[in-house]
């Protein structure tokens, strides 16, 4: 579905220690990489998300009167979990670490989007409203709420929202380009337009940034323009539904009929609700 391969959801560790602590050798590690500390294993420096667990695991072991080190072990372990899709077991593991460190944003972030990668948004944005209660600072719960909005389709929240984590972050395509395809959603297209052009100057090599700016473009009719950015996209993304279903209906506006039929059905075969998708925008009369 659209919607969700367009979240950009930030798990966050939360710590990088200096102090040494007992070695972890792991078969990938043994191969003649130097060996790492639970410390690094733990923070992410090996990218084997099984060395972070074991090396997570011996951290939370040798650490446990240290409620602080303890904490940050289990919101990387639940990092790790997340980064496998175990989410059930990502959000045990944030909850130890609430516990442990009540204060802590980062875990209240993550489980937040945990909760949001397992569909259930409610519980999702509790969190993500802890995270930014307790850091009002905090771009990424903001644009990780936003995207927890957009998923339940309000989009109003969603764009409060990116408009925020715009204000608090360096420049950022990503922030523009979801900010680019809300505002095209609820069809006030020339800030959408603005934001896409931004975007695609601080990025011009990311295929969802031209599927927006092509959504964009074809709401406003212009279908040679929006042309042009689907042919992009699939330039960069050829598996990208959306660009290939608005390639499909710009061919049929133009009077392509057999390629515009190819490129829908190749479209849904992809992504089979992708039509449905489009009627949600506003766009169902090809």
């Amino acid at each position: 579905m659209r919607l969700g391969r367009r979240t950009y959801p930030r798990f966050f560790a939360v710590f990088a220690f200096t102090q040494a602590i007992a070695v972890v050798t792991t078969a990938a590690l043994a191969q003649g990489k130097p060996k790492l500390t639970n410390v690094d294993l733990c923070d992410g420096k090996d990218p084997s998300t099984i060395a972070q667990i074991v090396g997570c695991t011996a951290l939370i072991k040798s650490s446990a009167n240290d409620p602080k080190v303890s904490a940050s072990a289990y919101n990387n372990r639940g990092n790790a979990f997340a980064k496998e899709r175990r989410y059930d077991l990502a959000i045990r593991d944030y909850d130890d670490a609430i516990r442990l460190n009540p204060g802590g944003a980062k875990a209240l972030n993550n489980r937040g989007v945990a909760y949001q990668k397992k569909g259930d948004y409610d519980r999702a944005i509790e969190d993500l409203d802890a995270a930014i209660r307790t850091d009002p600072t905090y771009a990424s719960a903001y644009a990780n709420r936003a995207a927890t909005y957009e998923q339940k389709g309000d989009f109003a929240h969603s764009l409060n929202d990116l408009d925020e984590a715009i204000r608090l972050s360096p420049p950022s395509a990503k922030l523009r380009n979801e900010r680019c395809w809300a505002y095209a959603i609820v069809g006030n297209l020339e800030p959408a337009l603005a934001d896409c052009n931004e975007s695609i100057r601080l990025d011009s090599k990311s295929a969802t940034i031209f599927d927006s700016r092509g959504l964009v473009y074809l709401k406003m009719g212009q279908w040679n323009l929006a042309l042009s950015d689907f042919n992009s996209a699939l330039q960069l993304n050829p598996e990208l539904a959306t660009s290939r279903y608005g390639r499909g209906y710009v061919k049929l506006k133009k009077g392509d009929v057999v390629g515009g039929r190819a490129d829908i059905a190749a479209a849904k075969r992809v992504e089979p609700n992708v039509g449905h998708d489009f009627e949600r925008f506003g766009i169902s009369d090809y």
